[in-house]
């Protein structure tokens, strides 16, 4: 009597002989002879696995969370059997005394800010190792990494304080700058105000320079007897005023007699 077993598709069938194994199979249908042989079928297909949250240590003595999720799948289906009880236990303690040694060399913010760097190491560092259980890891990823409720908070006001630290420099930067700006601005002002004025002063110097110059350049060309009649203008409005003292020079005194009126207020004086 022969008993009849399928190996399924990405399985590969181990044959054990009175207990002891004998050679492997491929997929399909195989006859076996019962109580003597057995076929234990070992899938070769991936296999995902989260690895249960465990704690590391940094190494600035900070307490982390790690959370792992990999990928792997059976490359030797004998090894993987027979060479180890548990050969995904075992994996498993391989990734994790891995992982506390490569975070255990970091400070806290480095390893918090490096799980990507921390993915690759971890991945080389076990690349080899697990082919020993007849296992190859396809793909190994922290899912998190999460530091302890009291180092959180600790965090959390360290990073408040920052902030708040940064925004102070920022404000206080803010108005330097406004009171700076304020300042040049007023300076400017006065300035241009000083400039303005600077400049109206000398136009209103060179316009009576102007005037003055061109009132002596009229006088040296006016006749002498527009002089005698301004002279006369001006002692007919002596005339007319109370004034009885008229102040002249000695040598002007004989050309002024010739004018009759001034003729007359002269002897009218005597």
């Amino acid at each position: 009597m022969l008993g009849i077993k399928i190996v399924h598709q990405n399985h590969k069938g181990l044959v054990e002989f009175l207990g002891k194994y004998h050679h492997s199979v491929d997929a399909g249908m195989h006859f076996y002879i019962p109580f003597i042989q057995k076929i234990y079928p070992v899938s070769l297909a991936m296999n995902p696995l989260k690895l249960p949250d465990y704690s590391i240590i940094t190494k600035d003595n900070a307490d982390v969370q790690a959370s792992v999720t990999l990928n792997y799948h059976v490359t030797d289906a004998v090894k993987y059997r027979y060479e180890n009880t548990d050969s995904v236990e075992s994996m498993s303690q391989l990734v994790r005394g891995h992982l506390r040694d490569i975070i255990g060399r970091m400070d806290l913010n480095q390893a918090l800010g490096s799980t990507s760097k921390i993915n690759q190491e971890l991945a080389t560092a076990i690349g080899d190792l697990t082919k020993t259980y007849g296992i190859n890891v396809d793909r190994i990823n922290i899912d998190e990494l999460k530091p302890t409720p009291s180092i959180q908070d600790s965090m959390d006001k360290q990073l408040k304080a920052d902030r708040e630290r940064i925004a102070a420099i920022a404000k206080a930067e803010g108005e330097a700058k406004s009171i700076e700006l304020t300042t040049k601005a007023k300076n400017d002002a006065l300035v241009a105000t000083a400039e303005a004025e600077a400049r109206a002063t000398r136009t209103r110097a060179e316009a009576e320079s102007f005037r003055i110059d061109k009132m002596n350049e009229s006088l040296d060309k006016a006749k002498s007897g527009y002089f005698q009649n301004q002279t006369i203008d001006a002692f007919s409005q002596l005339a007319n005023s109370s004034t009885n003292t008229v102040v002249v020079s000695s040598d002007q005194i004989g050309d002024l007699g010739k004018i009759p009126v001034v003729k007359k207020m002269l002897d009218n004086t005597k």
